[in-house]
């Protein structure tokens, strides 16, 4: 017989195995950034710094106030245990799971990419094969090594040929980011950029890596369904469907009845069934527990939309805006800047959500104060005044 679980189990068997319910280390150093990038598997990159780059945050809410200096030594510096490719989007992953997307690099060359950069990738291959001999010549290049040339259509955000070029070739493999200089990428040859063991382990077939894949999302999410399972590394439809009857069949995910969900769902057989959860975070909008909507709806009830590209009087809840996970459940949500020049970590907005409790406002202050400590804005915490729980949250940071 299929097991049935209840929403709540649900939801603490998707927490726990995101890494929430347990104390933040003492002092949180470059092994547990490394212990929490295997368990989640991808973390999310994006350049909108309005409180800071996402790929920080995942790790704050989890660790708490570890040196951001750790991460970027795992993934830009000289002994990274972190790749960049094309994970669930731009993401940061373990270097073992490199030859797990050579699959998808290989149908990047023969063109299953996004319509304009496939065009490209047809019409100027001779173009593209010059760029990577001028990279192979020089070593490492960045973006603006190869700004000039004709740039295309506002779609195409302005790029340059040369933009264009490596674009392609990071796609397709045969270039990868070696480090980061203020955010922009530097280029090389995959084959001199990531260790010597990665570039040389063997290529798994395709239907195994994306088994693999899909287990790796599977033990991130504990609990989850065929969309879920499919959007945590946006494998194809058709795929994601045939690798999930045969981990079936091989015993390594169950299926699973959650009353209230619409879908089959799929339990990882040693998942964490914890029977209270205990944790506070504010989240990113990029984080993995919150980034595919309707699992988001389903696990805690709430839609969560990303409004940066929302217009400014059609936004419900402000632009870059931060859910608060209150043990089990998500009780409210703040729009944050950082405010770099006057030091203070600003309140656009803070809203109630239907779980709110007479607690939230004051474990919302610590941890908005935990962060604006942990982003050195010397001068705290202030608040706008905008959305119903404004007041309660400013009268509680007077308090403290």
């Amino acid at each position: 017989m299929t097991e049935t679980l209840s929403a709540n189990a649900a939801r603490r068997i998707a927490l726990a195995a995101q890494g929430f319910g347990r104390p933040h280390p003492a002092t949180a150093g470059r092994r547990q950034v490394r212990d929490l990038a295997g368990r989640l598997g991808v973390i999310q990159i994006d350049s909108v710094n309005v409180v800071s780059r996402t790929h920080y945050l995942p790790l704050f809410s989890r660790l708490g106030d570890y040196p951001r200096e750790h991460l970027e030594a795992e993934a830009w510096g000289a002994k990274r245990s972190l790749f960049e490719y094309w994970g669930h989007e731009a993401s940061l992953m373990p270097m073992e799971t490199q030859p797990l997307l050579r699959w998808r690099m290989a149908r990047a060359r023969d063109g299953e990419l996004w319509t304009g950069l496939a065009r490209f990738g047809r019409e100027r291959r001779d173009y593209i094969e010059q760029v990577l001999a001028e990279i192979e010549r020089r070593g490492p290049v960045t973006g603006g090594d190869f700004a000039e040339g004709p740039r295309g259509a506002p779609g195409w955000w302005s790029w340059s040929d040369g933009k264009r070029a490596l674009e392609w070739l990071f796609w397709s493999g045969f270039i990868t980011t070696k480090t980061r200089r203020n955010f922009e990428r530097v280029y090389d040859l995959t084959q001199r950029a990531l260790p010597e063991a990665v570039v040389n382990a063997p290529t798994p077939d395709h239907d195994e890596a994306q088994r693999r894949l899909m287990m790796i999302g599977a033990r991130a999410m504990g609990v989850a369904t065929l969309a879920d399972l499919r959007d945590y590394f946006r494998l194809p439809a058709d795929d994601a469907r045939a690798r999930l009857g045969e981990l079936v069949e091989a015993g390594e995910l169950t299926p699973v009845t959650i009353r209230d969900w619409r879908h089959q769902a799929y339990l990882v057989p040693d998942a964490r069934r914890p029977r209270k959860i205990t944790a506070q975070a504010l989240l990113s909008p990029f984080d993995n527990l919150i980034w595919h909507r309707d699992r988001t709806e389903r696990l805690f009830g709430l839609k969560v939309r990303l409004e940066i590209y929302t217009p400014a009087h059609k936004r419900l809840h402000g632009y870059y805006v931060l859910p608060f996970l209150q043990d089990e459940a998500l009780t409210a949500r703040v729009d944050l800047k950082s405010d770099r020049q006057a030091g203070e970590l600003r309140v656009q907005a803070a809203w109630r959500e239907p779980e709110a409790d007479a607690d939230t406002p004051a474990r919302l202050a610590h941890e908005l104060k935990r962060m604006a400590g942990w982003l050195g804005l010397s001068g705290g915490v202030t608040v706008a005044g905008r959305g119903d729980l404004a007041e309660a949250l400013e009268a509680e940071l007077r308090r403290a």
